[in-house]
């Protein structure tokens, strides 16, 4: 059962995973640590969020990731990254890698480059530039389709008429719907796998995940007894706890902040 949470208080949930010995804080990007914004590539981490990042990253034992379905050139853009980062990205929801102190790590990028992508992108994009507020995404093992500018009547057509084109010519790619946004990817790889590549290669003994769509739960719902999930906004979640918003959540990491820097003073 998801809880609310009360911002500025402690949770017990909350105190346990700050005293674990090797913490990974694992955050989606888009309606965790940025509001929505109508163009994808000006999204930004509010500076809340921005300065709580850094002070978890700077604590021993601590790791950061921003964990998000967009590309990993995208992604680093939108989180403002360069190679002396000390946060680690998981993108393409979690098909790739970038890890500090040794870069890139992607997974097998075949698919990436055997030219399906581009069919795909060249079928679609007929169809997505009828409608208007309809954006097309180019991503590395596939593409999403925006509708953030759009009416919910243009989204419901568009999204039906894409769904036909990639049942018929692309069946076996993954489908993927979140808040204003259609995605299909010729990956499987979701957030649950995002979760056990953090877990093995920082030899984590907890994770904070938090995220505010559905594909996030797929990642929530892997979270173990030793970790725990936040929740950012309505819907339903397998996540402990929720907040309201990326300044809410911004809230809770200070918390969580304070909570282990205190108990290993």
């Amino acid at each position: 059962m998801t809880r609310t949470w009360t911002p500025g208080t402690s949770d017990a949930a909350l105190s346990a995973v700050a005293t674990t010995p090797r913490l990974v804080v694992a955050l989606d990007f888009d309606g965790t640590a940025a509001p929505f914004v109508l163009d994808p590539m000006a999204a930004r981490a509010i500076p809340e969020i921005a300065a709580q990042v850094e002070r978890l990253a700077a604590l021993p034992d601590t790791l950061v990731a921003y964990v998000s379905g967009r590309s990993m050139d995208d992604l680093r853009i939108i989180t403002e990254h360069d190679d002396e980062s000390p946060v680690a990205l998981a993108g393409s929801h979690g098909a790739q890698y970038w890890f500090p102190g040794s870069g890139d790590a992607d997974a097998d990028s075949e698919a990436a480059l055997d030219g399906t992508r581009e069919e795909l992108w060249a079928a679609a994009r007929p169809i997505i530039d009828r409608y208007e507020g309809a954006e097309l995404e180019p991503k590395t093992f596939g593409m999403g389709v925006h509708t953030r500018a759009a009416t919910p009547e243009i989204e419901e057509a568009v999204f039906a008429e894409v769904d036909e084109l990639v049942a018929a010519r692309f069946p076996h790619w993954r489908r993927r719907q979140g808040h204003r946004v259609l995605e299909f990817s010729s990956r499987t790889e979701g957030k649950d796998a995002a979760m056990a590549a953090l877990r093995a290669h920082f030899d984590a003994t907890g994770i904070l995940f938090a995220g505010d769509d559905v594909t996030d739960e797929d990642a929530m719902r892997v979270l173990t007894a030793d970790d725990i999930g936040v929740r950012v906004g309505p819907g339903d979640s397998a996540a402990t706890l929720r907040v309201q918003n990326p300044q809410e959540m911004a809230l809770l990491l200070g918390v969580l902040a304070d909570e282990r820097a205190g108990g290993r003073e």
